[in-house]
């Protein structure tokens, strides 16, 4: 397993813009897929965006496509989520999860989760 911190949420107004990072610790970060997924209150966990542990392939929700782009430095272990356009529906927790999955949207698939960043966006 990979241990995951999540830092850069906050409060945002509508049509702002956040970057999240997410840093992994271990050696063996290269190995897995990294995927962002987010929990607003009262709902269940949605997918957000995906990288293969070669950045070949991203993989996006509709909700997010065109706006928050997924991207990751092997070299210093950490993967971002850029997230432009913000809306108040993206209000939520924040999380960033490890797979050995070549890549994954499906909650079940990711073995590692950091503990989650806020993001809130005000209309």
């Amino acid at each position: 397993q990979v241990q995951l911190v999540e830092t850069g949420g906050g409060l945002v107004q509508a049509g702002g813009s956040l970057r999240l990072s997410c840093a992994a610790s271990g050696r063996t970060f290269s190995s897995y897929a990294m995927g962002w997924f987010r929990q607003a209150p009262g709902k269940e966990h949605e997918f957000v965006a995906v990288i293969s542990r070669d950045r070949s392939t991203t993989l996006y929700a509709d909700s997010v496509k065109g706006r928050f782009t997924i991207s990751r430095d092997n070299a210093i272990n950490t993967v971002y989520l850029q997230m432009n356009g913000l809306k108040p529906e993206d209000t939520a927790l924040y999380y960033c999860a490890a797979t050995i999955s070549y890549t994954s949207t499906r909650r079940a698939d990711f073995g590692s989760w950091g503990q989650g960043t806020q993001v809130t966006v005000s209309s």
